[in-house]
């Protein structure tokens, strides 16, 4: 298992690595975690719903996503509280207060449990992952996901550390002074990662780690700019690009305070053609030659966010300047001319204007659509892959739809510039990103696929070079096949 002295210190990509070690090694890996806190999410093959991360951790396997992966997904519907999904499917929000201070959380962790044994019954080893910091000691006695989850799973545990924040000798000791005697035990290595310059620099800030805790540095992990893998966490959102520059396509997603599943423009952000960036400012909406409202888990919330900033003139002025405005999900909503809520869904039952670019009205739903796709995109002839996250449903009889499905058609085409779609990971489709940019890409046309696995040879390349990759297997139970 590996936990972290915080969040965002990378342990969502050490697992992936590893994954791919183990998958390469002639294994059966499968990824785990047990609450996973994200707006991030994917589809499963049979519909139902969790974290992005342990979907890109299960592609690093090479084997389909299920929710035994992952059996709790919190997805924040507001500051205080959360719609909880469990096994693939929501089952109601709960306050911050009530859900980590509430009596469920035992029923839940049984939930945990249950899945990890499924899990652990067809593959072997479990790549299980941590949540935030191992030591919140006001929250540790009601844990699910950290080491109450590595005990009973029996799991050797490795504390990662983020050298680049800084503070990474307290961070890592005072995480492990905290910890008690049962789960000091079960950490058998530390990981520093993300480190910049000679690590031949660390060699005696090992000694004194390892001097400190007791617990041996089992290796250090450089700052790899040059590998790709999705990151879930959104703090990531911190290091994207805030506003245009010259000599490139400008693409500005709009920042929604609820914004979800920015993966979306993951593929989109690394074409050579492109310059892409997330603003909640007028202006540098304005000033981009496409603008894209993405998905968002709440839709009535963000489109009074639109309104009040000002962001709401910005994009109806680009539309009537010509310029390209998309919308995915949540953003497809708003761009309709009238949200209803009448089950309140999104918090009271109301109904608000929508933004009026596009003749639709959206009503939302206590139901979730949660599935995979196989499309046609206008009417190019390649089969396009994405998924549907959503509750509601939207009506357009006046204009064309975008997306032809076996049996049916989906969002709609406003003009060939301006459209919107329900359908996360569009842009993961080379067609659709060619016909958005105008032209074909130059580059090597990898496919999405062909690039993540190139990534994941990569970081697990990167990994075998810098832990101790033989200890970590004396220290785990993979039985032979």
């Amino acid at each position: 298992m590996f936990v972290g002295t915080g969040s965002d210190v990378g342990k969502s990509i050490i697992t992936a690595g590893m994954c791919r070690i183990f998958k390469q090694d002639g294994h059966k890996p499968a990824p785990f975690k047990a609450q996973n806190m994200s707006l991030n999410s994917f589809v499963t093959p049979e519909g139902l719903e969790i974290g992005r991360a342990q979907a890109v951790q299960a592609d690093a396997c090479g084997i389909p996503c299920t929710t035994e992966m992952n059996p709790i997904l919190l997805k924040p519907t507001s500051d205080k509280s959360s719609q909880i999904v469990l096994h693939g499917k929501p089952v109601g929000n709960k306050t911050a207060k009530d859900y980590f201070l509430g009596n469920d959380k035992e029923n839940l962790f049984i939930e945990a449990q249950k899945a990890f044994t499924s899990l652990s019954e067809k593959h072997n080893p479990i790549v299980l992952e941590g949540a935030g910091s191992i030591s919140e000691l006001n929250l540790k006695h009601r844990d699910i996901v950290n080491m109450r989850m590595a005990k009973f799973a029996k799991a050797a545990v490795y504390l990662v550390a983020d050298i680049d924040k800084g503070g990474v000798f307290a961070s890592v000791y005072g995480t492990i002074a905290l910890l008690e005697p049962w789960e000091r035990d079960l950490v058998k290595g530390i990981i520093i990662n993300k480190f910049r310059g000679d690590i031949n620099l660390f060699t005696e800030g090992r000694k004194k780690l390892e001097e400190l805790t007791g617990i041996p540095v089992i290796g250090v992990v450089p700052y790899a700019s040059d590998i790709y893998i999705e990151d879930e966490d959104s703090v990531a959102l911190e290091q994207k690009n805030k506003e245009g520059v010259s000599g490139k396509i400008n693409i500005a997603v709009v920042l929604l305070p609820y914004m979800s599943n920015y993966t979306d423009f993951n593929l989109l952000e690394r074409d050579a053609r492109v310059h892409l960036y997330y603003s909640q400012d007028p202006k540098e909406i304005s000033s981009a030659d496409i603008i894209v409202l993405p998905g968002t888990k709440n839709t009535i919330s963000d489109l009074h966010f639109l309104r009040k900033k000002g962001l709401s003139v910005a994009i109806l002025n680009a539309v009537d300047a010509g310029k390209k405005v998309i919308g995915i999900c949540g953003g497809y909503q708003m761009m309709g001319t009238e949200i209803s809520d009448p089950h309140g869904v999104e918090g009271n039952a109301v109904t608000v204007p929508g933004l009026g670019i596009i003749p639709m009205k959206t009503i939302l739903s206590k139901e979730k659509t949660t599935v995979q796709r196989t499309f046609k995109f206008k009417n190019y002839k390649e089969d396009c892959q994405g998924y549907e996250i959503h509750m509601g449903v939207s009506k357009c009889e006046t204009l064309p739809f975008l997306n032809t499905l076996d049996n049916s058609t989906e969002g709609t085409l406003l003009n060939q510039g301006c459209w919107g779609t329900y359908m996360h990971g569009i842009f993961d489709n080379k067609v659709v990103i060619d016909d958005l940019l105008g032209s074909s890409s130059k580059a090597d046309a990898l496919s999405y696929e062909d690039f993540k696995n190139e990534n994941f040879d990569k970081l697990a390349a990167l990994l075998r070079s810098c832990l101790d990759i033989d200890q970590m297997y004396s220290q785990i139970s993979i039985p032979n096949d």
